[in-house]
């Protein structure tokens, strides 16, 4: 009788089809992903042998991996802030380094305010369900402009319990009215339209509306600067994600749309990650 293959034989197996650094965790979460286990198992049960129905599960996986799909869309989740969200190929996948903007955010808003923030672009819901979850007293804006974007945000709030959340259909800031906030947060996409990077890796399978934006990436970032000061209150603030060379067309993208106090902040490897500024005084 096959005694079936072994944890440990399996995981060997499949790190060594997978290419980079991390292919041996890679292989460990996809099985952790099939069986539903905390990582822990692994190593109390790596002698342990395998059903036939779970290898050939996670033999499908590993394929989808080994082709180049990214590990979030192949287990369909992603961590971010300490949060489980659904992800799928509607949303682009939350990165760590966007971490730094809730950071940034969450410095700009106490704690038990009543306060307004919106998220333009939520995709996953990544930004806006970790404010709400930090600042429960807040109320939160999510819009997109994808509607399948938005479904799956919505499903991440409500998978997360959070419901001090609203999602609006909206193109930036294009069904706001006139609605104002007290902070204004996004990741925009930031790619130069031609780009290389956008055909490698996981970008190939992400939505490049999520991703690119014009000739010189900036043309979100242009639109959202021109548009926040009608839909901030006085003082607010508009922060923004962009690439690690963008940092000085920002602040000079802010300074023509009349706000004050630019700034850019860098992430863990010192790169220029996010630009903000407040809202200035109205014109008499």
């Amino acid at each position: 009788m096959n005694p079936g293959v072994s944890v440990r034989a399996l995981i060997e197996r499949a790190a060594a089809q997978l290419p980079g650094d991390e292919a041996r965790r890679e292989a460990e979460l996809l099985l952790l992903h099939v069986l539903d286990r905390p990582r822990a198992w692994l190593y109390a049960h790596a002698a342990d042998a395998l059903p036939s129905g779970v290898v050939a599960q996670f033999d499908g996986l590993l394929a989808r991996r080994a082709g180049g799909e990214p590990l979030a869309y192949v287990t369909g989740e992603r961590e971010f802030w300490s949060l489980p969200l659904a992800v799928s190929p509607a949303v682009l996948i939350p990165r760590h380094e966007t971490e730094r903007l809730v950071e940034l955010a969450l410095e700009r808003v106490p704690p038990d305010v009543d306060c307004a923030i919106a998220d333009l672009g939520t995709g996953s819901g990544a930004i806006a369900l970790a404010l709400a979850h930090e600042r429960p007293q807040a109320r939160v804006l999510a819009c997109d402009a994808s509607a399948a974007a938005l479904a799956q945000a919505q499903a991440n709030a409500a998978r997360l319990g959070l419901g001090n959340v609203e999602f609006v259909l909206s193109d930036w800031f294009a069904a706001f009215g006139t609605r104002r906030f007290d902070l204004v947060v996004s990741n925009p996409p930031y790619i130069a339209a031609d780009d290389a990077h956008l055909t490698q890796g996981d970008l190939r399978f992400e939505p490049a509306a999520a991703l690119a934006a014009g000739a010189d990436g900036l043309e979100a970032i242009r639109r959202i600067a021109r548009d926040a000061p009608a839909h901030l209150a006085p003082g607010a603030w508009l922060l923004f994600e962009h690439g690690w060379d963008q940092g000085a067309a920002a602040r000079a993208i802010l300074a023509q749309n009349g706000f004050v106090d630019i700034f850019t902040a860098t992430d863990l490897e010192q790169r220029e990650r996010v630009s903000g500024a407040r809202a200035g005084a109205p014109s008499p």
